[in-house]
């Protein structure tokens, strides 16, 4: 029998995948999974086939397409009034985790620390722990995540080489404020600690408050990969295309690892999205689009019995059942989906103790109709 050692012991299957399963199974309306249920413009998929009859359809550049990077730059420049150079500092990823999962494997080594805020994304602590690792947790507390930095100063050691930062956050909806990164360009000043800023909700922060990315500060951003998604701009997470923002430094190790993981990113797609954001009213709509389901999803909760979080951004909404039951959110969030057919995601699963506040997650970027239809169910809990 082969004897094999597991580098992700305690990886199994993640909570995304069982419960869109268990969805399916039970013909449940699925709000756990962060994907859309509605199409992406058809403007942007006659681009594609245009794109794939002009010939695009061999490999592209392994940084990515110039005209796609020019693009990038461009919508850079115009929101956050910052430059990056196409050619040394964009790269083009197979979507965001790829670039998340680039940019600490060309960076981490065994025994370097890396601080997570928790509830996290599920892929930061397993691709830290699959490079050697440690991860240093600092969990954050309902109903605001708010971030105390004194207490995330008591994390440093020595050995710290990279906090990872998600704003707007997954699963939480939290943003970060300019305090918080003011806080932030204090604690890292003089060290070599990096920073791994994962934006790829950057473009819904709600209630006309401003998207604080980390290149809008020069002392972070020169330390800074920074992670952003066409998937979630686009409405086409299944395009898994994104890119990865660095100082001419750290580009060039994200693409000495890029080079070997993917080597190049999907080509027609590439130059179909260079002419869509080229076109900023394809998507300056966007931050309305969703606060609008946002509301919309909060307002057909209102008289339900589900205690509704803060949402200050991304497309998740957050709801406390602590007063209904007293159960895990783990076993409730089975039972809301088997009982009353509506599938969500315990935010349990977000850190890496599985620390239970009774609190559930849902996904609101879906049809005004499956969000009416669930809520009319939610309604009966």
């Amino acid at each position: 029998m082969l004897n094999i050692q597991s580098k992700l012991p305690g990886v199994s299957t993640t909570i995304f995948t069982v419960m869109s399963k268990l969805a399916a199974e039970h013909q449940a309306i699925n709000l756990s999974q962060g994907f859309p249920d509605y199409s992406c413009d058809p403007k942007l998929m006659e681009l594609v086939d245009k794109a794939m009859k002009d010939g695009y359809n061999q490999y592209a550049p392994m940084p990515g397409a110039m005209a796609l990077k020019e693009a990038i730059a461009g919508k850079v420049e115009s929101l956050y009034k910052t430059k990056y150079n196409p050619d040394t500092e964009i790269t083009v990823t197979a979507g965001g985790t790829q670039a998340i999962f680039t940019a600490i494997a060309a960076i981490i080594n065994p025994g370097d620390e890396v601080i997570i805020f928790e509830p996290a994304y599920d892929s930061y602590a397993p691709t830290v722990k699959l490079f050697g690792g440690l991860v240093k947790t600092y969990e954050l507390a309902p109903p605001n995540y708010e971030i105390d930095w004194d207490m995330v100063k008591k994390l440093f050691t020595a050995n710290t080489r990279m906090i990872i930062l998600n704003s707007p956050q997954n699963p939480t909806g939290s943003i970060l404020s300019p305090a918080d990164l003011q806080a932030l360009i204090k604690l890292t000043k003089g060290t070599d600690i990096l920073i791994l800023s994962d934006e790829v909700y950057e473009h819904l922060v709600y209630d006309e408050q401003k998207h604080q990315s980390v290149m809008l500060y020069p002392e972070l951003r020169e330390r800074s990969f920074i992670i952003a998604s066409f998937g979630k701009l686009l409405h086409a997470t299944g395009w898994k295309l994104g890119y990865c923002l660095a100082p001419e430094k750290l580009t060039r190790e994200f693409r000495k690892v890029h080079q070997f993981n993917v080597f190049s990113v999907n080509s027609p797609m590439q130059q179909a999205i260079a002419n869509y954001i080229s076109e900023p009213s394809n998507y300056n709509g966007i931050t309305n689009f969703f606060q609008q389901k946002r509301d919309y999803f909060r307002s057909l909760l209102a008289d339900s019995k589900f205690e509704l979080l803060p949402c200050k951004g991304s497309y998740f909404q957050c709801a406390s059942y602590g007063h209904i039951s007293d159960e895990k959110d783990t076993d409730f969030s089975i039972r809301l989906l088997k009982e009353f057919g509506v599938a969500t995601i315990p935010v349990s699963a977000f850190y890496q103790k599985a620390t239970d506040h009774k609190i559930i997650r849902f996904c609101f970027a879906k049809e005004d109709s499956t969000l009416a239809l669930a809520a009319e169910k939610l309604i009966k809990v």
